[in-house]
């Protein structure tokens, strides 16, 4: 497995090429680059710009194996508005081809959300038939759609997001796992063995469940995952990408933040080879 660092860990004025040029310092060995309306990789960069920041990467050595997005939230794909699932169709394709560019393998999505205004059987309805529209233009550029459990009160077990995935009949939708997402309602160890080879990315977060709300989401191996545990499971899955770590800069020295999470991340890797 490759130490990996999501780009939401830097400052949203930082580039891209800055983000890679220090992660590279750093050790890191992967990075996810983050696709939104605005910021450091638009969702209308061209196709020239995204082949630019392929070549930092590769400059620096680094992979690029997955690549982050949140455009769920702003336009979920459960949403009882037709006109709101249609823009997170277009908003997701556009970030499909940008996965493409970068020459990275999945992109993470978030299905959507369950709330007082879209129940969960409709939210379900909705969402499996707007990734199953997604899925011939992931197929098309041989990205996966790789669903994400989020906070989101939807998917909420292993079993439920095994057969969401398998509803898709496709090679080009699986599971973008967040160890830290699953500690208030679940193990990630379970997770990881239930959803098997429908696993294609992961991010390692950490959470402490006693704190029960954002708070509890610590450092890397100081929260309730259980990591020997999670990595016997991603050895026994064959998974051998990138362990993204997910975290915000620290108040007061980003590289301090990024050395620890290095450290980590190094760690826990190391626990497969116990």
């Amino acid at each position: 497995m490759l130490t990996g660092i999501n780009q939401w860990a830097f400052p949203e004025d930082m580039s891209a090429s800055q983000a890679m040029t220090l992660a590279a310092r750093i050790g890191y060995q992967s990075i996810e680059l983050c696709v939104g309306e605005s910021g450091p990789v638009p969702l209308d960069a061209t196709e020239l710009d995204i082949t630019a920041l392929r070549r930092e990467a590769d400059k620096h050595g680094l992979a690029l194996r997955t690549v982050g997005s949140g455009l769920g939230w702003n336009y979920p794909l459960t949403s009882p508005d037709p006109a709101v699932r249609a823009k997170g169709v277009e908003a997701t394709a556009q970030a499909l081809r940008i996965t493409q560019w970068l020459g990275a393998d999945t992109l993470l999505v978030v299905p959507g959300i369950v709330s007082e205004t879209s129940s969960y059987d409709s939210a379900l309805e909705n969402a499996l038939a707007t990734v199953q529209d997604l899925t011939p233009a992931a197929e098309k550029l041989g990205v996966t759609l790789g669903i994400e459990n989020v906070w989101n009160k939807f998917l909420l077990s292993p079993v439920e997001m095994r057969d969401f995935i398998d509803q898709c009949e496709s090679e080009c939708v699986g599971a973008y796992l967040d160890t830290g997402n699953i500690v208030l309602y679940g193990y990630p160890e379970q997770y990881l063995r239930i959803l098997g080879a429908r696993v294609r990315a992961v991010h390692a977060k950490d959470f402490r469940a006693s704190a029960g709300n954002f708070d509890g989401f610590v450092m890397l191996m100081e929260g309730d995952v259980n990591w020997p545990e999670v990595t016997a499971a991603l050895k026994e899955i064959g998974f051998d990408g990138a362990l993204t770590a997910e975290y915000g800069p620290y108040k007061h020295s980003l590289e301090v933040m990024l050395r620890h999470v290095h450290a980590s991340l190094e760690a826990i890797i190391a626990l497969a080879n116990v």
